[in-house]
């Protein structure tokens, strides 16, 4: 089944001139998902993974439910000031100014091997912040995956210059 051919594309959104690639229309197609998962899941099958980090918002269900297929914990990496227990975070720049994200202090130990993964990888600003948070406590961020992978805007290439490889399943051209 091709997935990419299940992933929807929204002209001019958020604002003219993008499109806008949308993996909700992936999502709930039962099959197509849970063969996504698995392809992911095969990858890190035999890694040692103990924590799979799902990014703010979609990437928590991707995250989700790769952990849940590998029999790893989950830890969401949320927007600032979401989460309810003592957090440590990371800034990383947008367009048009910065954001922040955020995990629990508990969330990951020093030495544990951590998956970060997210729906989409466009320039990578935040899956580049997500990997410094967990260098900053001490874990192992073995790579960092993705349903979508828009080349284009080079994140893959920012995560890589960072130390991180990066693994997408699908790959659009343009943005």
């Amino acid at each position: 089944m091709s997935l990419a051919a299940l992933i929807r594309s929204i002209p001019d959104h958020p604002k003219p001139g993008i499109l806008f690639r949308d993996v909700t229309t992936l999502m709930k197609h039962g099959p197509a998902f849970a063969q996504a998962v698995g392809l992911l899941a095969d990858r890190y099958r035999n890694s040692g993974v103990h924590k799979v980090a799902g990014i703010e918002a979609r990437g928590f269900i991707v995250g989700a439910a790769l952990a849940h297929a590998l029999g790893a914990g989950f830890v969401p990496l949320r927007k600032r000031g979401r989460l309810p227990a003592t957090a440590i975070g990371r800034d990383y720049e947008l367009e048009y100014g910065t954001d922040r994200i955020e995990m629990h202090v508990d969330a990951v130990t020093a030495g544990e091997r951590v998956v970060v993964a997210d729906d989409l990888i466009a320039t990578g600003g935040t899956a580049e912040a997500a990997l410094r948070i967990f260098r900053d406590v001490g874990a192992t961020v073995i790579e960092s995956c993705f349903l979508v992978e828009l080349p284009a805007l080079g994140g893959r290439e920012r995560l890589a210059a960072v130390g991180c490889d990066t693994h997408a399943l699908i790959a659009f051209d343009g943005h």
